[in-house]
């Protein structure tokens, strides 16, 4: 129930989050409703093809495609003059996306007997894998290799899976909304980790 829960969330998330991205890249009909599926499903897709799971799964979610469906359709129909303000809803959309999948990629390794580093990176790749599509079919930087903080929550979520920290379903949504503020926080008062290079 926990795991459909997250799905859902984080699929009705990350299917807004791609169909803003690619209004405010002036995609086309054709071009809305591709780059929200991908963003939906492209992060569990590259989990399972590194947590050797077959990718074929992903068409056995037919409820999720529409919700997917259904969701990037009321941003297509959402009115116009109402449209300038969704710059700031994608951020929220992409956090709840990210902490969602990371949760869910988390609990799928464990299930599947992963030991700590499998969680952790099914988590960030389940979390931000679909961003990660995203932003290069939109021929943006990835979020996800930026400097700025994001990754790094997904990687803590899977970490809080991973060593039993967290196990009950509501010690998991409360873990959701952790991280889901986490983000929100980062985004919004511009926390970055530390970098280095080769400029000088």
């Amino acid at each position: 129930m926990t795991w459909d829960v997250l799905t859902i969330i984080g699929t009705f998330a990350f299917a807004i989050s791609g169909a803003i991205v690619a209004m405010e890249e002036e995609y086309d009909l054709f071009g809305i409703y591709v780059l929200g599926m991908i963003t939906a499903f492209g992060g569990g897709a590259i989990r399972n093809l590194l947590i050797d799971v077959p990718v074929s799964t992903l068409w056995e979610q037919g409820e999720f495609f529409t919700i997917a469906i259904l969701s990037i359709t009321a941003i297509v129909l959402f009115p116009q003059n109402l449209l300038r303000y969704w710059p700031i809803w994608g951020n929220l959309f992409d956090a709840i996306g990210l902490s969602a999948f990371a949760i869910q990629g988390a609990l799928y390794a464990v299930g599947m007997g992963h030991p700590l580093s499998a969680v952790v990176m099914a988590a960030v790749l389940t979390g931000s894998g679909g961003g990660l599509v995203r932003d290069v079919l939109a021929q943006r930087k990835p979020t996800l290799l930026r400097n700025e903080v994001y990754g790094v929550w997904a990687a803590l979520a899977g970490m809080f899976i991973a060593l039993n920290i967290v196990q009950s379903p509501a010690q998991i949504f409360i873990l959701f909304l952790f991280i889901t503020v986490l983000r929100i926080l980062s985004y919004k008062y511009s926390w970055y980790l530390p970098k280095r290079t080769m400029k000088r």
